[in-house]
């Protein structure tokens, strides 16, 4: 799931860490956990467009999310993963920053895009 340095694999090939997991906010279907992972790659210059971010987030969603909460109860009822060029605190806004955001649930251990 994650390399030697820490860096999660994606199908872009972009370097991709966790920055943090947050699961003591309330989204607005209920339990939701947020996986906040730092992209630079999506930055100005940075050559990831949204298209192809948004194919690294599903990867994540399934490969790194799905595991990780497998065991987890009560279950999400979704998962917000969040990509930025640089790190942030939660909850921050900054005009320079990319950012993108997904939510997905998960049924039968695979994410479903969820309107957002």
């Amino acid at each position: 799931m994650t390399d030697a340095a820490g860096l999660i694999p994606v199908p872009s090939g972009q370097v991709v860490t966790l920055l943090d997991t947050i699961w003591n906010e309330p989204g607005p279907s209920g339990l939701t956990f947020r996986f906040r992972f730092l992209a630079p790659g999506i930055g100005s210059g940075g050559g990831i467009d949204y298209d192809t971010a948004f194919a690294d987030m599903l990867a994540l969603c399934q490969a790194y999310v799905v595991p990780k909460i497998a065991d987890v109860l009560p279950q999400p009822e979704q998962v917000i993963i969040s990509f930025s060029d640089r790190p942030l605190p939660f909850g921050a806004a900054d005009p320079e920053a990319t950012q993108y955001f997904e939510a997905f649930s998960i049924q039968d251990g695979h994410c479903i895009l969820e309107a957002f």
